[in-house]
């Protein structure tokens, strides 16, 4: 089988916006001006994500502490990361609403992916109640705030005492607040391009096959594949993404072939090669900033 190569150029450049539209967002809320930091310690950490077990919290902990060592404030960073997470996720979530005239206009879908949309408005509804009280209550962040201070200043060989984190907690979550109220389009300008262009480029490595597939059907495909790579089961889905996607579009009425074809397609422009550039970031964030220091720590 060959590929058309104006479609994978395609399907490169959308990944590459795709990415740097996360990047954008992660610079929003953090409040920062430094490209340099965010996308060497976005990149860094999404590379570790990709490759190690157990790579969503260790790679979200390399993220936060290559921001930390660039200046920006410890709790500013935490926040951050756990907002532009929480965006992300309820994106994703919300992405088979959009299928929903095709279904409901009488497209023959299949069970599976029918049953993934269902599953992406359940999590949609969640994901957004866990949002708003998040927003809008104290008691919850306080809660939290608490109990996180009382696991750090039990860890063994601390050498600062956290104190208020709580408070600090509601006060960074009020600029948060603040400050994506003034720029909320442009937070959802940039949610939607990291998907939106992620998406696009699945479908134009589904076009380099020669397919002429359904926009509506591999969208609930694409969004029922990003919601199971969300289970910390492999390292940055590893091996599961290739399965699930390549199955569901063969129910989206893609060939098989191609269906195999355009996924490894796509996995390489999403998942390979982000994930050598994350080697070359660490590596020019050490040139920058020195070796990581395990002081990187909430306080």
């Amino acid at each position: 089988m060959t590929l058309e190569p104006w479609w994978l150029l395609t399907a490169v450049l959308c990944e590459a916006a795709s990415f740097v539209c996360a990047m954008a967002l992660l610079r929003l809320v953090l409040r920062t001006k430094s490209w340099f930091a965010v996308v060497t310690a976005g990149l860094a950490g999404n590379a570790v994500t990709n490759t190690l077990p157990g790579g969503d919290a260790v790679g979200a902990s390399v993220q936060y502490r290559m921001l930390a060592g660039t200046g920006i404030d410890t709790v500013q960073a935490a926040s951050g990361l756990a907002v532009s997470s929480i965006i992300g996720v309820a994106a994703l979530f919300s992405l088979p609403i959009f299928a929903l005239p095709v279904i409901i206009g009488g497209t023959a879908v299949s069970a599976g992916l029918v049953h993934a949309g269902e599953l992406g408005g359940i999590g949609f509804v969640l994901i957004v109640a866990l949002g708003a009280i998040i927003l809008t209550t104290d008691r919850t962040l306080l809660t939290l705030g608490k109990t996180i201070q009382w696991l750090l200043n039990k860890l063994p060989r601390r050498r600062k005492q956290s104190t208020d984190l709580g408070a600090r907690l509601v006060a960074e979550r009020d600029l948060v607040r603040s400050d994506l109220g003034r720029n909320w389009w442009k937070a959802l300008l940039l949610i939607a391009g990291r998907i939106g262009l992620d998406y696009l480029s699945l479908l134009a490595v589904l076009r380099a096959t020669g397919s002429r597939p359904n926009p509506s059907l591999v969208l609930l495909a694409y969004a029922a594949t990003a919601v199971l790579a969300l289970l910390p089961l492999t390292p940055g889905g590893l091996g599961l993404v290739e399965a699930s996607l390549s199955g569901l579009l063969v129910l989206a009425n893609i060939p098989t072939g191609d269906a195999v074809v355009a996924t490894l397609a796509f996995r390489l422009g999403s998942y390979w090669l982000p994930t050598l550039a994350g080697g070359v970031c660490y590596v020019l964030y050490r040139r920058r900033y020195g070796p990581l220091r395990q002081s990187e720590e909430v306080t």
